[in-house]
């Protein structure tokens, strides 16, 4: 059992200074300094997140205008057969990905759906590779993410040179 000892009124602390003596103070004390480090430790991390997360969010837009751009360019081509169509429509995909500063290496641009016939939907689905940024001290698998984006029009039904009858009414695909 240990005891506990209770200081008189008017005795003297044992843990007070002697008179004369100089208690040391802490001034010329930087405290904290570790934080400055770690905080910029933070600040690296969080910028290169941001900046591979920002990466994702501008491939994605730039696949989205990639793939309206195919669409329509095919919808409109002023050509007399699907194959020239499609041809005018990966170019043009593949002009406006570059245009928004992404290498044509990395886009991939392929029609899902449609044909060159007046009132076809026709859709594209445009890809982008998206680097992913590497720390050393995470280990990951992931080296690219892929931002996608598809776009659908339907195929001019008054235009003249495109296969099938006349000028055609089209009309909505029912459910």
């Amino acid at each position: 059992m240990s005891r506990i000892r209770v200081r008189k009124p008017g005795a003297p602390d044992r843990c007070a200074t002697r008179p004369g003596t100089v208690r040391p103070n802490e001034s010329g004390q930087v405290g904290g300094i570790e934080a400055v480090a770690f905080g910029m430790l933070v600040l690296v991390l969080g910028v290169l997140i941001i900046a591979n997360a920002w990466g994702v969010i501008d491939a994605k837009e730039a696949a989205s205008e990639a793939a309206r751009e195919a669409a329509r360019t095919f919808a409109t081509a002023p050509v007399a057969t699907g194959a020239q169509a499609d041809a005018l429509a990966r170019q043009a995909a593949l002009d406006t990905a570059q245009e928004l500063g992404w290498s044509s290496r990395g886009v991939t641009v392929r029609r899902t759906e449609g044909a060159f016939v007046r009132c076809s939907l026709v859709t594209y689905e445009v890809s982008i590779r998206v680097p992913v940024s590497r720390l050393p001290w995470i280990r990951s698998n992931v080296s690219a993410f892929r931002a996608t984006a598809s776009h659908s029009e339907t195929v001019d039904p008054y235009r003249s040179a495109v296969p099938g009858p006349g000028a055609a009414v089209c009309t909505p695909a029912s459910p």
